[in-house]
């Protein structure tokens, strides 16, 4: 004989209330007039009440409503409506005095011809969740501003060449926003051979795992090259990915006056040409290869003839004009090889590797008429003309240092001043 269906449903509707009491979230029901008809445990923890105690309460009982404006607002399209709303909903705890958090989802219910008779929803308490969310946005944008003021181009990429992350500086070089540059690969973003240029050392930190300084350069979109010391980082990516860190200080203006001062050291800023140091220490590289090899070389001397007397009419301004001009008029009677240098006021040397004496004579003959043919001209009245004396001088085997050649040229140059001037003298 079959139990009758009562004591069945009475133990089913037992069985369902333990099930709902034993969940977490808020489960509660409504009539249309916003009133409970029913609610599991954790809702009666939450308003330190009974069962009879919240049925037949409505909402203003337990929250204050002013706070609680999209509780109401919910409610009402679900019951009016008829629709299913899922949202977040920020609810002041009248018993808690505090404020809570919650996402919540609510559903009407329908009688069996189809009316709404009321609503059912179930809460979860989001309030910790969004406490963390608000903290890590708030240290996300602390970070972020951080990043993006320091005068420094920092990214993450990992193993596979896609960025992780950028801040505003490498976005600003790259000509693009950072958000199109995240969840890319470099050579989606970068020209391949940039690309490819970078990831030379972003391999050899995923190969040894170690922290790497290296040199880098980049072309920005107007064309400028910039440098930078990077550092790179390794380490593991939320997803375990082998991954690294970069941070690439732009030191293109050091680099730059880094060259300016190489470029002091080696150049006479006047002429442009190289400077007597300079020429010196080629000058015994090559004697030496000379000497080791045996090969011929030779050293022309010149000399501007009267170039006081240019400076004292003048003005020293257009004695400057001279040097520049003799300078240009003297390149342009070079070889690749040949090494041109200001020597010191208005004298020049010119080195020539693999240069017989004879073929010196004769170069330093050309560069004697040429010079002889400048016509200068600039703010003052009439034209400046000039010639040049030059002494030439040849390597020879019993020579110990470069210092014998040089002091022949020097010699065969006033030999041919004494003798005259513009003239070429052989010693």
């Amino acid at each position: 004989m079959s139990p009758p269906k009562k004591n069945t449903d009475t133990a089913f509707d037992n069985i369902k209330n333990q099930v709902l009491d034993s969940i977490d979230s808020f489960i509660f029901t409504k009539d249309l007039s916003g009133k409970y008809t029913y609610a599991n445990q954790a809702v009666l923890d939450l308003f330190d009440k009974k069962l009879h105690e919240v049925v037949g309460q409505s909402d203003d009982v337990f929250f204050d409503l002013k706070l609680s404006v999209q509780l109401q607002k919910n409610d009402q399209k679900v019951m009016t409506l008829g629709i299913r709303v899922e949202s977040e909903e920020t609810n002041y705890i009248k018993v808690l005095n505090e404020t809570r958090t919650y996402r919540s989802v609510k559903k009407p219910l329908f009688d069996e011809q189809g009316n709404i008779t009321g609503m059912c929803g179930i809460s979860t308490d989001i309030t910790a969740e969004k406490i963390l969310q608000a903290q890590v946005s708030e240290q996300k944008h602390l970070l972020d501003t951080i990043l993006n003021n320091i005068n420094a181009h920092v990214y993450m990429k990992d193993c596979d060449r896609t960025f992780l992350y950028v801040n505003s500086q490498v976005a600003e070089l790259f000509g693009n926003k950072a958000e199109n540059i995240i969840g890319k690969k470099d050579t989606e973003v970068l020209p391949k051979e940039m690309a490819d240029h970078f990831y030379q050392s972003d391999s050899v930190v995923f190969k040894t795992q170690e922290r790497q300084i290296i040199e880098e350069t980049a072309t920005d979109e107007q064309g400028n090259v910039h440098h930078y010391i990077s550092t790179k980082i390794p380490f593991l990516s939320p997803d375990k990915r082998s991954a690294l860190i970069g941070f690439s200080t732009d030191v293109t203006e050091l680099f730059q006056l880094k060259e300016e001062f190489k470029k002091l050291a080696t150049v006479d800023p006047l002429t442009e040409l190289f400077n007597r140091r300079y020429f010196t220490e080629q000058a015994d590289k090559e004697f030496i290869r000379a000497q080791r090899y045996k090969l011929s070389m030779a050293l022309i001397s010149i000399d501007i003839d009267h170039f006081k007397s240019i400076n004292d009419k003048y003005g020293h301004p257009a004695g400057d004009k001279v040097l520049v001009a003799v300078s240009k008029q003297l390149q342009t009677s070079l070889r690749q090889t040949d090494i041109l240098a200001r020597i010191g006021g208005e004298e020049f040397s010119i080195l020539l590797p693999e240069t017989s004496a004879v073929s010196a004579m004769a170069l330093a003959e050309r560069i004697r008429i040429k010079q002889a043919e400048l016509r200068i001209i600039g703010e003052w009245q009439g034209e400046i003309t000039l010639s040049v004396s030059i002494g030439v001088s040849s390597f020879h085997a019993t020579d110990e240092a470069f210092d014998s050649l040089f002091s022949r040229a020097d010699k065969a140059l006033y030999q041919a001043k004494n003798s005259g001037r513009n003239k070429v003298s052989y010693l």
